[in-house]
């Protein structure tokens, strides 16, 4: 069966690319920020690895979700093979396809920089986040689908960049993996509340179906808006510069989503339909704020 690009596009999903693109942007801008002796080229091409990764995520997932039953004709889910779109060996043999240009590219680099001495740490962190990749749907439907997006798109990618660009493994790029995982955890939890039902049919659970819709409101609150009070304190102390604070003026998005998510607890999943593309929306304006008060504090 023949497919047009925007097809592929479909099933790609690349409107999703700034959950995986921030996280190494921001870092970059850290280390800028920080004065690091940054090599671009390096962390130009972690950001194109780390981006491969998460298309061969998404298209993965989908495949297992269609399985499982997961994604239905009546959920919210991706409707590339739900619909007929594409049969389910196509988005099998794009999800392999994208696994193996990922792990390529990932090679790459390690193999470049480790003849330039600078060890074996990335090879180990780049095959963690293959590892969480491969492993996201299995761990979504055992109600660990939250950690593994905390680590795939914020610890991991935060801590592998900094090191690529610069050579040296720098613990403190994990002061600003926190936040920006947490809103991109959001994301996913918001996804997962909404399906709870269908979830629940298809016999998967999730962290959201484990906390209840009460309590699942209150960690996606928490979310939301605990990285404005952590980028304030770390501002506060000088661990970031006050030019940070550029991120408040996305703070009203922010207790907008969570009171939209509140709300849905006693008025239905129907609300929080959209909750997920205006979380994401907020990740990206949150990554992008915080990187130009990054930017700017290094000359203010």
């Amino acid at each position: 069966m023949k497919h047009t690009f925007k097809e592929w596009m479909i099933a790609v999903r690349p409107w999703s690319t700034p959950a995986s693109a921030m996280p190494i942007l921001v870092t970059l801008a850290y280390l800028f920020w920080k004065g690091a002796e940054i090599n671009w080229l390096y962390g130009l091409w972690a950001l194109l690895g780390m981006i491969l990764f998460h298309y061969a995520g998404n298209v993965w997932s989908d495949w297992f979700d269609f399985r499982k039953k997961v994604d239905a004709e009546d959920t919210y889910g991706a409707k590339t093979l739900t619909t007929g779109m594409f049969q389910p060996k196509e988005i099998l043999g794009l999800a392999i396809g994208l696994l193996i240009a990922a792990i390529a590219c990932g090679l790459g680099l390690f193999a470049v920089t480790y003849i330039k001495g600078f060890g074996l740490e990335l090879l180990w962190i780049g095959a963690a986040g293959a590892a969480l990749t491969m492993l996201y749907p299995f761990l979504k439907y055992n109600a660990l689908g939250d950690l593994d997006i905390l680590l795939t798109f914020g610890f991991l990618p935060t801590i592998g960049t900094a090191f690529v660009a610069t050579g040296v493994l720098d613990w403190s790029v994990l002061w600003i993996a926190l936040p920006v995982g947490l809103i991109t955890d959001g994301i996913l939890h918001s996804n997962n509340t909404r399906d709870t039902e269908h979830d629940s049919r298809a016999g998967i659970k999730t962290m959201a179906m484990g906390l209840g819709v009460k309590f699942s409101a209150w960690l996606y609150g928490f979310e939301m808006i605990f990285p404005f009070i952590w980028i304030a304190v770390l501002s506060m102390i000088g661990m970031l510069p006050y030019t940070t604070v550029f991120i408040f003026l996305t703070l009203p998005i922010a207790i907008a989503c969570a009171k939209t998510m509140k709300n849905s607890v006693a008025g239905g999943a129907q609300m929080i339909g959209d909750l997920d593309v205006r979380t994401a929306n907020l990740q990206l304006l949150f990554s992008l704020l915080l990187i130009a008060g990054l930017v700017a504090g290094r000359f203010i």
